[in-house]
């Protein structure tokens, strides 16, 4: 096998996960566990865009942490696809796929960092659309309590899957 077969290969492969953590954003934002909440819902998607922050190259991250969670207002909350399109890129960016753990201290960092860039954002967004400065708290708190969940649920199961080498397994079997 040459080495540019074995590259278009891994490419193939990412690009395909990617795609599978698109879909299970999108599913497990609009359906799966989405607890309607003042200000927004609750909903373990964003753990899910931690997860293909961690295991993907930056480009396939971001595409899919975007694209997955932009569809999954298309469903459930239309007027929010593009701010979320921007917000969750943002998010993906923060974490690296460059260790061979998901738990490493960048990531521990991002996921931390995102319980205030995502609310934050999503408040700014919140404020832009509605035209009042009053929607900010509403949004931020709601947003807030979502992304606490999800970083929550990232401590949690990142060592469990570091220990059972779900990273070596998925990207390089």
């Amino acid at each position: 096998m040459s080495s540019r077969d074995t590259r278009s290969g891994l490419q193939l492969r990412w690009l395909v996960t990617a795609a599978m953590f698109a879909a299970l954003i999108c599913l497990v934002t609009a359906s799966f566990l989405h607890i309607p909440f003042p200000g927004g819902y609750i909903h373990l998607g964003d753990t899910l865009i931690y997860f293909a922050a961690c295991l993907l190259p930056l480009p396939y991250a971001v595409a899919a942490s975007a694209i997955g969670a932009a569809m999954a207002d298309v469903l459930t909350y239309p007027s929010w696809a593009l701010a979320t399109l921007i917000i969750k890129s943002l998010v993906a960016l923060m974490f690296s796929s460059q260790a061979d753990k998901l738990m490493t201290r960048r990531n521990i960092g991002a996921a931390l960092a995102a319980c205030l860039v995502s609310p934050t954002a999503y408040a700014i967004a919140a404020v832009i659309m509605s035209g009042s400065i009053y929607s900010f708290p509403t949004q931020f708190l709601g947003t807030l309590i979502q992304a606490v969940c999800s970083t929550v649920l990232f401590l949690v199961l990142a060592p469990l899957f570091d220990k059972c080498g779900l990273k070596h397994q998925l990207l390089h079997a």
